[in-house]
């Protein structure tokens, strides 16, 4: 049995800061004497870039290129001055976790309210990852219109190359392993291959794109956005959500954090990391939008199922598909870590770190994919699925909570670029939140009015 040390005990059972430092944690792990910088860069930009990347040539679509390129550039500008909050007011407060920041300036109240938004994000982001990859593997409609997965294809269509069938196989041979480390740094290597796997689709959509524009078969497309009536307007609103669930990655700031060898470093580690992926969104939504103009999907992934009118198009297809698949499959246990984390510390308080709770950790894991697995046979499209957490979690958590956390300003020190920004992030984050809700409200009932008439 491990006995923590008396100051460990004594900080796990501040209400304030809830969770125990993962590094705390592990330290008695022989061998492990703090992350790399390398490692943490491919596990952060490993949690931005996931189901987000797919979503974004349709969002560009809406929006035009140009204010679509400009939106991703300035939601990633936001993101890094948010996380930059975070990090300066935790130094302040000694906080080693997210909620604890939020916790220190708002009370117990606002930490709870933090990780139950962190929980319904991430649970709809994995639950996002597991729709896609069933789209892969076993196909999916759009429009009436059916377009095949891998598995379908190659095999026909059995009753194990069914979603659910194949969805289960996923989680007990690829997530059960992946989720059951508890140390983020564990993943480093599956990080950088799922970085790496992100880059191969973007070069395989930028390749496709640039022959057929050299070859005179592509339309340029549209460079603003199309606004034929007022719900057409309204829908542009739409898109916010998605661009910000795009950037998400506030929860395991400080995971990750925390385990660094050199934790002075995460400033550069954030600003490498959101460089490095606002250049892979900002490819994939030119290229894609590029290659498929309007006929872009609200999953960009399931237009690579048919003729790209290039030689060897049926193989680039299954490339792409297979690499992003297994790139989302990497993704999802460094989601998993900070979800299994946060919603433990909700539930769970005052115990011991889960991390050394054995039956605890099992149950929390068990009872997550559960949830998860049954969230993806039943949600119906991605794009559903980042309105519902875009617009609510993911926009609390990316700017909300960081600019509260400043303007309440508890240490004192905020400066006047913090307030300014702050503001405009609030006034950025419920605006569009409000607008793409009722823009979803107003579709629902437009859909239904056609219907019955």
């Amino acid at each position: 049995m491990t006995i923590l040390p008396s100051s460990d005990r004594k900080y796990r059972r501040n209400p304030r800061t809830p969770l125990l430092s993962p590094q705390k944690c592990d330290d008695h792990e022989a061998g492990f004497d703090g992350a790399s910088y390398s490692g943490a860069v491919f596990n952060l930009a490993t949690t931005i870039v996931g189901a987000g990347i797919m979503a974004l040539p349709a969002a560009v679509k809406q929006l035009g290129l140009v204010p679509g390129l400009i939106m991703i550039a300035l939601v990633a500008m936001l993101t890094e001055s948010s996380i930059e909050m975070i990090l300066r007011f935790s130094r302040a407060s000694k906080s080693t976790t997210y909620s604890g920041v939020v916790g220190d300036a708002f009370g117990v109240g606002g930490r709870t309210i933090l990780q139950v938004c962190i929980v319904v994000n991430n649970i709809g982001m994995l639950v996002v990852y597991m729709i896609i990859i069933g789209d892969v593997l076993s196909g999916t409609w759009s429009d009436g219109v059916k377009h095949l997965g891998l598995v379908e294809e190659w095999f026909g269509q059995h009753w194990w190359t069914t979603r659910f069938s194949l969805l289960l196989v996923t989680t007990l041979f690829v997530f059960a392993p992946l989720i059951s480390f508890k140390r983020v740094d564990s993943l480093r290597y599956t990080s950088a291959l799922s970085v790496g796997l992100a880059i191969v689709f973007v070069a395989i959509t930028a390749g496709v794109a640039i022959v057929k524009m050299m070859d005179g078969s592509m339309k340029m497309p549209r460079m603003m956005p199309e606004l034929v009536n007022q719900a057409s307007f309204w829908k542009l609103f739409t898109t916010i959500p998605i661009l910000v669930t795009a950037y998400i990655c506030h929860h395991n700031i400080h995971p990750i954090e925390n385990e660094l060898r050199d934790p002075s470093q995460m400033k550069s580690i954030v600003r490498a990391s959101l460089t490095l992926c606002s250049s892979v969104y900002v490819a994939t939504s030119f290229f894609g939008f590029l290659l498929f103009g309007d006929h872009t999907l609200d999953d960009v992934l399931a237009n690579f199922d048919g003729d790209l009118g290039i030689p060897y198009s049926s193989l680039l297809d299954d490339v792409v598909r297979v690499s992003y698949g297994i790139h989302l499959m990497l993704v999802f246990p460094i989601v998993f870590f900070s979800l299994r984390l946060n919603l433990d510390g909700l539930v769970f308080p005052y115990a011991i770190p889960i991390s050394l709770d054995k039956r605890r950790f099992f149950s929390v894991t068990a009872a997550l994919m559960v949830l998860i697995f049954l969230g993806a046979n039943f949600v119906p499209s991605i794009w559903d699925a980042f309105q519902f957490t875009g617009a609510t979690a993911a926009i609390s958590v990316g700017f909300i909570f960081p600019a509260a956390v400043a303007l309440r300003d508890t240490h004192g020190i905020a400066t006047k670029n913090d307030r300014l920004v702050s503001w405009v992030m609030i006034f950025l984050a419920v605006s569009s939140s409000t607008a793409a809700i009722v823009s979803d409200i107003y579709s629902i009932f437009s859909s239904e009015k056609g219907v019955g008439s």
